[in-house]
């Protein structure tokens, strides 16, 4: 079984302030840089623990290089994020089993979801698919789903965990930290959190062939809804496969999924 774990940096754990996101160069950064490996090798121990024969990692926190490589464990192989890299070409070849997610946080509007977003927190308001507001753990499956992939576990902030079986069904979770509003969180104490992460993605091999691909009706109906008139206005300068439809928001309807722009 070959399983590709996706990893974020606000769900991973250790992680409880904005600044440790966002401000690079600080000690705050470089630890929760720090933690995003050491709960990434949690998973990957707890995979191969469970059964699996190959694990790939990628680095999806924001344009990437995230990872301190030599922290990685060595029996890992780091993919590309690219549409058109490594994983898309291991799932149009049918060689990828599952997805886990590490790191993960809830959809905007979250009540206690820490540092709840989607794609930019900056711009991106809504992100509503066939109606329903979505996050990142919805359209990372909605991905991997087009290529009939499902996704079994989640680590992250309570919030992340919830929203991910609402969306995704029963599958595993590792809670790591609950928000306490959006910008702070109570910790769970840093050997547990690893201890949950390996725990969880150790019995998540055992839902491969139980637990469903994540697959919305097609065609997709993807609307979202923009902080303010210019940002909506900005997306229409550059992409002409969306149609304004209000002032700050733009839609499109998608037939097909073959990389994961498409449905952003």
């Amino acid at each position: 079984m070959n399983i590709v774990i996706i990893t974020d940096l606000e769900g991973i754990s250790g992680v409880d302030t904005m600044e440790m996101v966002s401000e690079k160069g600080t000690p705050g950064h470089r630890f929760a840089l720090e933690r995003l490996m050491l709960d990434t090798n949690a998973a990957v121990e707890g995979l191969f623990e469970g059964g699996a024969n190959k694990v790939y990692v990628i680095d999806g926190h924001g344009s990437g290089n995230n990872f301190i490589k030599d922290m990685l464990d060595p029996r890992a192989t780091q993919l590309s994020s690219g549409a058109s890299g490594t994983w898309y070409d291991l799932l149009k070849k049918g060689e990828i089993d599952a997805c886990i997610e590490i790191g993960l946080h809830a959809m905007p509007g979250t009540i206690n979801g820490f540092l709840d977003h989607v794609q930019s927190s900056k711009s991106w308001y809504n992100y509503i698919v066939n109606g329903r507001k979505s996050g990142e753990i919805a359209q990372g499956a909605i991905f991997a789903g087009a290529y009939d992939v499902p996704f079994i576990m989640v680590s992250g902030d309570e919030a992340a965990c919830v929203e991910a079986r609402e969306f995704l069904g029963d599958i595993e979770c590792a809670v790591v930290k609950y928000g306490i509003g959006r910008n702070k969180a109570r910790l769970v104490s840093l050997d547990e959190a690893l201890n949950r992460i390996k725990e969880a993605a150790r019995k998540s091999i055992k839902l491969i062939g139980s637990v469903k691909p994540y697959k919305p009706l097609m065609p997709l109906e993807i609307k979202i809804e923009y902080y303010r008139t210019d940002m909506c206005e900005s997306r229409l300068e550059w992409d002409d496969k969306v149609e304004r439809i209000d002032a700050r928001a733009v839609r499109k309807i998608v037939y097909k999924i073959e990389n994961y722009h498409d449905i952003l």
